[in-house]
């Protein structure tokens, strides 16, 4: 028995592709026709991305996020935050018949029993480190250059808030597995939050619902980190995206560039084919990270118990400080008022963090009171060019980095063999009296490279080659800069101390004088820009 098989006409073929083009049409058209999307994908791609390097920070940022949100979705299926007893029967054998929590023995399932469990956690592990580490280079990319000034104020708190979140994710993600590590981490703030005179015990009962660990905290944490802190990051990273778009990229100075002139790649096709091919490259690194490098063993940690407290086990990088600067403080320095004990050792700390966080957040506006700039900027400046505000980001950097250091301090007097009073003393050094050092040395060395950028301007470079004139006299040739190398080094603008000046009523106030005082400090030593006529002397 033979069987036959028609085959479709040419017509045919040509026919259905053609009948589905046109239902995708009129699905586009009945779309546009309701939301206006077209507008949007129009103005959208019309969008200028600049090119340099730098500029990408932000989108590794956003392309973490996005691994953390899709390792995180298949996490939530398989882990379970309640805090009820029970006895470990897994497969790891060392904590086999071990008392443990029902959301710790859940997190040693997704290690050892889940198929690619224990990758997903790794992966969204490193994801979310990568996310507070990117968000933090940004920021500090934004700084040093100036990109938070007019009309982007608004714009750094949106991102300072975007790092305060990563921070909270993170904290309340690796205090889910109630291991050992977390255990303590949780320890911590639970005093920190006690020492808060008056409301500090109620906060800490309304926070863990009982004595601690309490019996609902764990689930209190889960909720905050899977529902809220994530619907509140994603609004922020919208703001953000909006307020990007319509107050435009800065740029670094070149011919040609201007306030008004963007230079760089539109999105559509270009920025938008580059960017789907980083994502995927920024996927692929923390996948093969996470598959080649372990993290958070908590396996090695143990469930957690108040009564022991565990050795050599650190908090993530980013909450470190905290740690940090509760082991710097010296001892002895509880006041005791009327019976009432106020626990000044994590008090200061706790008081300083906060007013170091602050700042950071109201910058951009500071520093537009002081210098009286209120005009609009998306010209990125060269950090060498202002000296005084390179100089607070590095004392900030020590600042920051000494309370980090001081979380290891266990460990790093372990292991180089060092007392660890003589640890924490140089820590200490390090925390107040490292910062003044940095912002005179960073101050320093920012006025020797404007004067090195002026003297290359005016003169160009040494090449090394020496002439003997007729005269005998023997002089060094320079080579001239061309126009691009030479428009980096004078494009950028010179400031003047603001004047104490008179209010309507004829009186210099307080205020004025602050300001005035602020203002010589932050624009008193700098080296003026060459300019046009001093190039065109030169020349000649």
């Amino acid at each position: 028995m033979t069987t036959t098989t028609q085959q479709p006409t040419a017509a045919a073929t040509q026919a259905a592709p053609g009948r589905g083009m046109r239902f995708t049409g009129w699905a586009a058209n009945y779309i546009d026709e309701r939301t206006s999307a077209s507008t949007a994908v129009k103005t959208l791609g019309r969008k200028i991305f600049p090119d340099h390097w730098s500029f990408m920070l932000g989108e590794v940022a956003l392309y973490s996020f996005i691994v953390i949100l899709i390792s995180g979705t298949f996490l939530t299926f398989f882990f379970d935050p309640s805090m009820t007893e029970v006895e470990y029967e897994g497969s790891y054998v060392p904590l086999q018949g071990i008392p443990m929590s029902v959301a710790y023995h859940t997190a040693l399932d997704i290690s050892f029993e889940v198929r690619g469990g224990l990758l997903m956690r790794q992966v969204h592990h490193w994801a979310a480190l990568l996310f507070v580490a990117s968000i933090a280079l940004h920021m500090l990319r934004v700084f040093f250059t100036g990109a938070f000034r007019k009309p982007r104020e608004l714009n750094w708190v949106i991102g300072f808030l975007l790092f305060v979140m990563a921070m909270a994710l993170g904290f309340t993600g690796y205090s889910l597995p109630d291991d050992m590590l977390s255990g303590n981490g949780l320890r911590i703030i639970d005093g920190m939050i006690k020492a808060v005179p008056v409301v500090g015990a109620w906060i800490s009962f309304l926070l863990f619902g009982d004595e601690f660990p309490g019996t609902q905290i764990i689930q209190r944490l889960y909720i905050l980190h899977i529902m809220l802190l994530p619907a509140i990051t994603i609004a922020l990273i919208g703001v953000h995206m909006l307020l990007l778009i319509v107050n435009k990229h800065t740029q670094f100075a070149a011919p040609g560039r201007t306030n008004d002139n963007v230079v760089g790649a539109p999105v559509m096709p270009t920025f938008a084919a580059k960017a789907g091919g980083f994502f995927f490259i920024v996927f692929g690194t923390i996948v093969l990270i996470a598959s080649l490098f372990t993290i958070n063993p908590i396996w090695n940690y143990g469930p957690y118990d108040p009564s022991p407290v565990s050795a050599g086990t650190q908090p993530d990088w980013y909450i470190g400080f905290a740690d940090g600067a509760l082991r710097l403080m010296p001892p002895n320095l509880d006041w005791v008022i009327f019976g009432y004990t106020l626990p000044m050792g994590v008090l200061i700390p706790t008081v300083v963090l906060v007013l170091f966080l602050a700042a950071i957040a109201v910058y951009p506006f500071l520093e537009a009171w002081v210098t009286g700039d209120k005009r609009e900027h998306h010209i990125a400046e060269r950090p060498r060019n202002a000296p005084v505000r390179t100089g607070i980001g590095a004392a900030a950097i020590v600042f920051y980095c000494g309370m980090w250091a001081a979380a290891s301090s266990d460990l790093i007097a372990t292991h180089f063999r060092l007392t660890l009073e003589g640890v924490i003393h140089a820590l200490q050094f390090v925390t107040v009296v490292g910062p003044f050092i940095a912002f005179w040395i960073t101050k320093r060395v920012c006025l020797a490279l404007q004067r090195k950028d002026r003297e290359m301007a005016l003169h160009g470079f040494e090449t090394g080659r020496i002439v003997r004139l007729p005269g005998g006299e023997y002089i060094e040739v320079h080579e001239q800069l061309d126009d691009y190398e030479r428009w980096k080094l004078v494009a950028h603008d010179e400031y003047q101390p603001l004047m104490i000046r008179p209010d309507a009523n004829g009186r210099i106030t307080a205020r004025q004088r602050v300001r005035a005082g602020l203002s010589r400090w932050f624009f008193e030593d700098r080296v003026a820009p060459v300019t046009q006529r001093e190039l065109e002397e030169q020349k000649h």
